[in-house]
């Protein structure tokens, strides 16, 4: 594209914002999701009046970083980021903004923007309220949420990009989420590398005195590592739009 493309970038971005954040917002998402974070907020609840206050640490970041961490973060994120572009293009209504004479990085990074603006609210602040009703302290509660950012942007940016090249990308995704990081990368460290769930477990226990945890990932390299897959998973998606034609 040429100079009249790099000049429409920005209001392309903000059109690929819009058009996605508008299609994600729907009642049932919201409803099944928000129930989805009110367990996290109730299993918070649970193991502040129900653990020694001496165990607190160590049983509100296992719980969190079990709970949330490993299942409400990745799977709210799946579920809207995989539709963000998946969507449009199973529904052949992609073509309209792919018509437009402007770059294609807008449209990736427009549809992460718009994902990430969804489930953040809807992980973050369940996450956030579950981790200080354990009675763990404010140190659990900032490690969590730094953790949440980082799950939240590394899950956009890959499941925006599984939504875009792979049909049936939630039955993808849930078998990345709940075997590979649930089980495979669980057994081993040289697996877990490669897992999401692991660095951001990381940051959790590294920031914190939870001694329950045997990572041994430092907490720039939990930090720096899913926003490097997340930038990219970002440039493979650009690079697929641009190379790709849409019915």
């Amino acid at each position: 594209m040429g100079a009249a493309a790099a000049v429409a970038a920005p209001a392309a971005l903000r059109l690929s914002f819009r058009t996605v954040f508008r299609l994600l917002l729907t009642r049932g998402r919201l409803i099944a999701l928000g129930l989805l974070g009110l367990v996290a907020v109730i299993v918070g609840w649970a193991v502040g009046i129900s653990v020694e206050p001496a165990d607190q640490l160590d049983a509100g970041a296992d719980v969190m970083a079990g709970l949330g961490l490993a299942v409400l973060i990745p799977v709210v994120t799946l579920v809207f980021a995989s539709a963000s572009l998946g969507d449009l293009r199973d529904d052949s209504t992609l073509v309209y903004l792919w018509l437009r004479p402007m770059d294609r990085w807008p449209l990736a990074v427009g549809a992460f923007a718009a994902s990430f603006a969804v489930a953040a609210p809807l992980t973050l602040v369940p996450l956030a309220i579950g981790t200080a009703l354990t009675g763990a302290g404010a140190a659990l509660v900032g490690a969590s949420i730094l953790a949440g950012l980082v799950a939240v942007a590394a899950y956009s940016a890959v499941f925006v990009l599984l939504g875009l090249v792979l049909r049936r990308a939630l039955m993808w995704g849930l078998a990345y989420v709940l075997i590979w990081e649930g089980f495979v990368a669980a057994a081993g460290a040289g697996a877990a590398r490669v897992a999401i769930r692991a660095y951001t477990r990381s940051i959790v226990y590294g920031l914190t005195e939870a001694t329950t945890d045997t990572t041994t990932m430092s907490v720039p390299t939990a930090i720096i590592v899913p926003l490097l897959v997340a930038a990219g998973a970002l440039a493979l998606a650009s690079w697929w739009l641009g190379r790709t034609d849409i019915d």
